[in-house]
């Protein structure tokens, strides 16, 4: 949402919201940051208000931000990592989930892993009583739902009354904490709320018994008030740490295969009908954009035996340059010699000048 945000606000200068349609495209993206970045009235890529900043400003009018989450969310199907989240639910492995999203989907999820729409409890912002009673009935699986009708507001922004029920949500997750740990997971640590409540959580005797895990996704550092609170967990003596993974989806899938008793109907559903789309690497050397990704065309059979030719040849880039100038059709590079894929007819009429053997 964010980076659909950013292509909104770049396209009322004027430019076709096409030609920055492919935000996987590092180019892109860095066009769009530049464009924030020099407006001088939002926050800088990555700052923690950047999300309800860059809302505001592309959908001023609340009603409108209303309708873009409802059309976000309306078709929105689960993913891998909602189905396995299910999985671990169903299994007794996790009982409870906290989220700032406001989407059905963990539902969905559950509703096809159960088979049923009657498994899952589901408690919004509204109702904070009804989720201390369900935690403390154990009522398993619950969702709390800590934004519930936020959506596309600010929390400072909010009547009085949505504040306090915020409140009241907040000191239930607080307390629940006494009871478990917890796994953070799809979740930046922007929303200060939370922190809030995640800060005060350790200050009660006890704090997570089960520890205190943060997936982030990345290479980046986290927002330093996530650092903060490791840190604080650690010195109280929470087992506490920083996982790095690559995605949610993926982290779940690797936890998946290591539990043996889950009922993986609906994962198996998915796999046998997914499909997975991820950014394109940075291009180097003489190649520009568009490029065709490779790693889309379905591999029928692959060469097993390489050849390998004698010859006088420069280097790598020799190699590469006579395959092209002969428009051969090899795959080949260059070590003791050249070694590649090929017939052994377009290897003698590439490398001829140069032939010692084959």
């Amino acid at each position: 949402m964010i980076w659909q945000f950013k292509q909104i606000l770049y396209a009322r200068s004027g430019v076709p919201l096409s030609t920055i349609a492919d935000t996987g495209n590092p180019s892109v993206r860095a066009l769009l940051d530049a464009h924030v970045s020099g407006s001088g009235s939002l926050p800088v890529p990555g700052a923690p208000d950047e999300y309800a900043a860059l809302f505001e400003a592309a959908y001023p009018a609340e009603k409108d931000r209303r309708t873009f989450i409802d059309g976000m969310i309306g078709g929105a199907k689960p993913a891998y990592g909602h189905l396995a989240l299910a999985a671990l639910l169903k299994a007794g492995h996790a009982h409870l989930i906290w989220t700032t999203n406001f989407d059905h989907l963990v539902a969905d999820a559950c509703a096809q892993t159960y088979g049923t729409t009657k498994s899952l409890s589901v408690v919004a912002l509204d109702a904070p009583d009804l989720a201390a009673e369900q935690i403390a009935a154990q009522q398993w699986p619950i969702e709390v739902k800590l934004h519930g009708d936020f959506r596309s507001r600010r929390l400072k922004n909010t009547p009085d009354e949505l504040r306090q029920q915020d409140a009241q949500l907040r000191e239930v997750l607080v307390d629940s904490c006494r009871r478990s740990g917890l796994v953070v997971g799809g979740y930046s640590g922007r929303d200060a709320s939370i922190m809030d409540a995640l800060e005060a959580a350790l200050e009660r005797p006890g704090a997570f018994p089960g520890g205190l895990f943060w997936l982030h996704r990345g290479e980046e550092p986290p927002f330093e008030r996530v650092n903060q609170l490791l840190e604080r967990a650690q010195a109280v003596g929470v087992d506490s740490g920083l996982v790095r993974i690559e995605n949610l989806d993926e982290a779940l899938r690797d936890l998946v295969r290591l539990l043996p008793d889950l009922d993986s109907t609906a994962l198996d559903s998915l796999g046998q009908k997914q499909r997975w789309w991820t950014a394109a690497p940075a291009l180097t050397g003489k190649h520009n954009w568009p490029l065709v990704r490779l790693n889309g065309i379905e591999v029928e059979s692959i060469p097993t035996n390489a050849r390998r030719v004698v010859c006088g040849i420069g280097g790598a880039a020799d190699v590469r340059d006579a395959i092209l100038a002969a428009k051969a059709d090899l795959i080949a590079t260059r070590t003791s010699g050249g070694r590649g894929f090929g017939s052994d007819q377009e290897f003698r009429r590439v490398f001829a000048p140069r032939y010692h053997g084959l």
